[in-house]
């Protein structure tokens, strides 16, 4: 029977089990949290992102997820600097150009900022002239820094980011640092 693992990546984590070619780097990994042997992480997620992680030892179930042609949805939570307009959150529902080209239709809604969250190390920046703003976004692409890159666009540089949910799974009941079996 195949494993699954949900983990909340904490930041500045990196989504793989090894550093390697950083000897002696004190870089926090997977293997700092999750000692279970033959699981692998099912994409990833930036060392400065948040959140949801899925590892299995499952190789068509981690194919089905982390594969764009499987167009399994993301959803993120954004921190953002200044305030989106309407026409900017429609921007990314109709799909942005982007410099390796255009990004596919998202669903994007501003929200209030998530109750349940964790307290970032280092926290965010705080700068009492420009407000902030938190933004949910659901993809089904998954291109490098793709939710930084298009709340960038639309001019809102992302503060903080956590991935909420992968498909049917999502953060609930995981503080930052947790795993368990599904």
């Amino acid at each position: 029977m195949a494993r699954t693992i949900l983990f909340n990546k904490p930041f500045d984590v990196l989504s793989q089990f090894t550093d390697r070619g950083t000897q002696g780097s004190p870089r926090q990994t997977l293997s700092n949290f999750i000692d279970v042997p033959a699981v692998y992480p099912a994409g990833r997620l930036d060392r400065d992102s948040e959140g949801l992680m899925v590892l299995t030892d499952d190789g068509k179930l981690q194919a089905r997820i982390s594969d764009p042609r499987h167009k399994m949805a993301k959803t993120y939570w954004a921190q953002v600097e200044g305030l989106p307009s309407d026409d900017a959150i429609a921007q990314m529902r109709k799909g942005l150009t982007l410099k390796d080209g255009p990004t596919k239709p998202a669903q994007a809604r501003r929200i209030d900022p998530p109750t349940s969250l964790w307290p970032r190390t280092p926290p965010v920046r705080f700068r009492k002239s420009v407000p902030d703003c938190w933004i949910e976004l659901t993809i089904c692409e998954g291109r490098n820094r793709q939710v930084r890159r298009m709340t960038a666009a639309i001019g809102h540089p992302t503060l903080r980011l956590i991935r909420y949910r992968i498909g049917d799974w999502t953060l609930d009941g995981l503080s930052s640092g947790q795993w368990r079996d599904t």
